[in-house]
């Protein structure tokens, strides 16, 4: 509100009746506001939205009931409460007036008591509304964070078991949303990526090893070669995770908390897929859900960027030539063409994250694991089994 009272818009074809309303509102302390017509009512709503509107229904050229039809029509001024100040004394318009959204009805000739008794009634109520929609707004900011919060320590829970620390959930989410917001306009993807579903994306991806809590530590910190059997076990953690997120799923009845899991589930169980049919699971193709192609790409990128034990940290530059060219282990035949694709193109924005969340910069104050598998050949190696 402008002033401590509120602001009030004026809104009547005869001069008369503006200025009695503002004399009598401006005596009260209401910053006041004019308007001769609807056209100009609207325009002065645009340029500053006032608290209240008091609004004639006799007009020319815009009446007042399509006055308030527009700007109920409008969210960003739905909630501005419009008492009608008319002459008109039939059932017909009045009932009119409330179908229109308005809030209360005064006729003229009408009681100076009357109007300021009803300004300040609706005025109190919008408060209440207001201060009860802040309330509102955050405790779901709240909750949200709170969820945010869970959700990204049981990520972390996943990795806590490995050795070595790092940004790998921190990064791998921003890389997820990256490609997402890249893709968005993908004729492949039509329809698919709206805002809703990037939030989602971005919120599920520290799930997508939870499975590994599942895996024993003889072979999740061996840091020699794993052998066939091992290779096997490992590869467990991606069925493991989704087993985990369907047992959560089970008990949710609330759509969008089915949602965001749907997309968890999707993301630990095929981020370790291949395009060509021989990831862990065999799913090729767009058999392969999204979330997976995202981070199968984010997970491989992030791996080989990052400091290992069995390796150093590869520049930017090689990681791009093994991940568009292959070196034996990883193939470009891996990803989805559209993902990889959108890789090459932002493959600036890539570096400059990795560069921006260095594990050795956050080692000093964080306590997070990374572990990030390579697709599975190299983690049969040993190169990323941890």
């Amino acid at each position: 509100m402008t002033n401590q009272k509120g602001t009030v818009l004026i809104v009547d074809d005869t001069p008369a009746n503006l200025q009695l309303l503002e004399s009598i509102l401006q005596a009260q302390g209401y910053a006041v506001r004019a308007a001769i017509s609807g056209p100009m009512a609207l325009k002065a709503v645009r340029i500053q939205a006032p608290d209240l509107i008091l609004l004639d229904i006799n007009m020319p050229d815009m009446n007042g009931f399509e006055v308030c039809h527009a700007l109920k029509s409008d969210p960003q001024f739905a909630g501005i409460p419009v008492i009608f100040v008319s002459a008109a004394v039939d059932t017909a318009d009045k009932l009119r007036a409330f179908e229109e959204g308005g809030v209360d009805y005064v006729t003229k000739p009408f009681q100076p008591l009357e109007v300021l008794a009803r300004v300040a009634t609706h005025l109190e109520l919008k408060r209440h509304r207001d201060h009860l929609e802040e309330l509102v707004q955050d405790r779901t900011r709240e909750l949200l964070l709170t969820q945010d919060a869970v959700i990204y320590g049981l990520g972390i829970l996943a990795e806590y078991r490995d050795p070595e620390t790092g940004l790998h959930i921190k990064r791998t989410q921003l890389y997820v949303k990256l490609l997402a917001e890249h893709l968005k306009h993908h004729p492949g993807f039509q329809g698919y990526f709206d805002d809703t579903t990037i939030r989602l994306l971005y919120h599920s991806a520290p799930l997508h090893d939870i499975g590994k809590v599942g895996v024993p530590d003889q072979i999740l910190l061996k840091p020699g070669k794993l052998t066939e059997a091992e290779f096997e076990l490992m590869k467990r953690h991606a069925v493991y995770g989704r087993e985990v997120i369907d047992r959560i799923a089970a008990g949710m009845h609330d759509d969008s908390a089915a949602s965001f899991l749907r997309l968890a589930g999707d993301c630990a169980y095929s981020h370790h897929e291949c395009w060509n049919g021989k990831g862990y699971n065999g799913l090729r193709g767009e058999a392969i859900p999204v979330a997976g192609r995202l981070m199968a790409l984010a997970d491989i990128y992030d791996a080989l960027t990052s400091k290992r034990v069995y390796k150093p940290a590869f520049s930017h530059e090689r990681t791009f030539e093994i991940i568009t060219e292959g070196d034996g282990r990883t193939v470009p035949e891996q990803f989805d063409p559209a993902v990889l694709q959108a890789f090459v193109d932002l493959q600036g924005t890539f570096k400059d994250i990795s560069n921006a969340y260095r594990d050795e910069e956050a080692a000093s104050h964080l306590t997070l694991s990374v572990v990030s598998g390579l697709m599975p050949d190299a983690e049969k190696s040993g190169a990323g089994h941890a």
